[in-house]
């Protein structure tokens, strides 16, 4: 292959583990996301409490302190997990936090007249929250979840740091025995940018999926 394509199979190989944990990680954030945002609207006390110790204690801690705790102090407590598995639930939970807010602020968004008429109609809770409130809110969460599914795809550079081969350390490695730190950090820079615009495209057809009939 011509230069710099010749580079591409090792950053290729990155980029596999780079879309793996953030394909993984948004699982996770997105059902964190959602199970901590209505919690905090529970009209159970307890439920309020862990879903606010939780959105504090993530937002409030670096996710790269977060990665080395759950990689190097977990396993002191009997529980090990591999640096990928790691990389999964640690972004996902540090962008989770980050969502619940997302789904609150979005859930309290909804006019109280859609809540009132849903009582009129006789729904129960659980069928108001789900049938009017959830399907409502959903549009106005998306283009935030999207910037912090970008937020999540450049945090997975951070897992380098508990041995795991993503892009950006497969850039750092190819540099060190090539010397060609152009090319490869354009090249870098490239697949993040591409990656990005594959979320930012999803998001958007989301967005217009939701949009249809309101």
């Amino acid at each position: 292959m011509p230069p710099p394509l010749d580079l591409l199979p090792p950053l290729l190989s990155g980029l596999a583990v780079t879309a793996g944990l953030t394909v993984g990680g948004t699982i996770v954030a997105a059902v964190a996301a959602f199970t901590a945002g209505l919690a905090q609207l529970s009209r159970r006390w307890y439920l309020r409490i862990i879903s606010i110790v939780y959105i504090d204690l993530f937002r409030g801690t670096s996710a790269l302190v977060q990665l080395f705790w759950a990689y190097f102090a977990l396993p002191m407590l009997g529980v090990e997990l591999s640096a990928m598995a790691t990389g999964i639930w640690v972004l996902g939970l540090n962008i989770g936090a980050y969502g619940a807010e997302v789904v609150r602020g979005a859930i309290q968004a909804v006019p109280q007249e859609q809540r009132e008429a849903a009582i009129a109609l006789n729904f129960t809770p659980r069928q108001t929250l789900w049938r009017i409130i959830i399907p409502q809110a959903i549009p106005a969460m998306l283009p935030p979840f999207g910037n912090l599914l970008i937020e999540l795809l450049k945090s997975t550079a951070l897992v380098s740091m508990i041995t795991l081969s993503e892009l950006t350390f497969q850039g750092q490695m190819l540099r060190a025995s090539t010397l060609r730190s152009a090319e490869i950090f354009a090249l870098v820079l490239v697949l993040y940018f591409l990656l990005a615009q594959i979320i930012a495209f999803i998001i958007r057809r989301l967005e217009r999926k939701f949009a249809v009939g309101r």
